[in-house]
């Protein structure tokens, strides 16, 4: 019950009822040693009490399907990435390529996000061109498992390579920005976005076996308020894979 407690509290969940419960407590205790409070006071407390639980069973309760949670790219275009970086204040990425995030649009927001503050971070992880035997294996799980495919694996991870070497050597930058090689592709892809802060969130894409397009892949998105548990699992194995992963020469 006190992890429970706790969790809600970090997550800014029920703070209504928890705060009426603790002066319930406190009151009651108060009572019992002495007769220092009011009974109109007493009365306050115990309709606010009462106040809350009409409350609760009155609220909308949210009805996520597993449809909902689970979804592809196509999902997830009522949030536009590009709005979300702008206002973002550390921005984590892991991808084979990570072509698709790093395009010109994300980039000019992350441009005039993390990258514009003082303590605005961005940390990219992609996989290392020097492991050979990791960029072949990566052609098959991304190339030829494609039934419609659009982008070669070698010439988008060439791309990005050079759109992280001029981001790190020739971008005027307030914010800190580092990226890494990573010899070992997990089979998904992860974006955190403001993962230390309380209104953090990471989505995450499987890369699968034989889908139709990239964009047919299935994603999900967690907030810390969703899954505490799972969201610190996420940004976790993120911060694994950057400890295993190297540094460009």
């Amino acid at each position: 019950m006190a992890r429970r407690v706790s969790a809600d509290i970090a997550a800014l969940r029920h703070l209504d009822a928890y705060v009426v419960s603790a002066l319930a407590l406190v009151f009651a205790v108060v009572t019992v040693l002495s007769d220092a409070i009011s009974v109109d006071l007493r009365w306050a407390v115990a309709l606010a009490g009462l106040g809350v639980l009409v409350y609760r069973t009155t609220a909308p309760k949210p009805d996520v399907t597993i449809d909902q949670l689970l979804q592809d790219r196509q999902g997830f275009e009522a949030a536009p990435a590009a709005a979300r970086l702008r206002k973002a204040r550390e921005v984590w990425l892991f991808a084979p390529t990570g072509i698709n995030f790093l395009s010109e649009e994300n980039l000019a927001a992350l441009r005039a996000g993390p990258m514009s503050r003082p303590d605005g971070s961005l940390r990219v992880m992609v996989l290392d061109p020097a492991n050979e035997a990791a960029m072949t294996l990566a052609v098959r799980q991304l190339d030829d498992s494609i039934t419609y495919p659009l982008q070669e694996f070698g010439a988008c991870h060439r791309q990005v390579v050079q759109r992280l070497e001029a981001i790190a050597n020739t971008w005027p930058k307030t914010g800190t920005f580092e990226y890494r090689y990573l010899d070992y592709n997990p089979g998904f892809s992860l974006v955190a976005i403001d993962p230390t802060g309380k209104q953090g969130r990471v989505i995450v894409e499987f890369h699968g076996f034989r889908n139709e397009a990239t964009s047919s892949r299935m994603h999900f998105e967690l907030g810390t308020s969703d899954s505490r548990r799972w969201f610190l699992y996420w940004t976790n194995q993120f911060e694994q894979m950057w400890a295993a992963a190297r540094s460009p020469d």
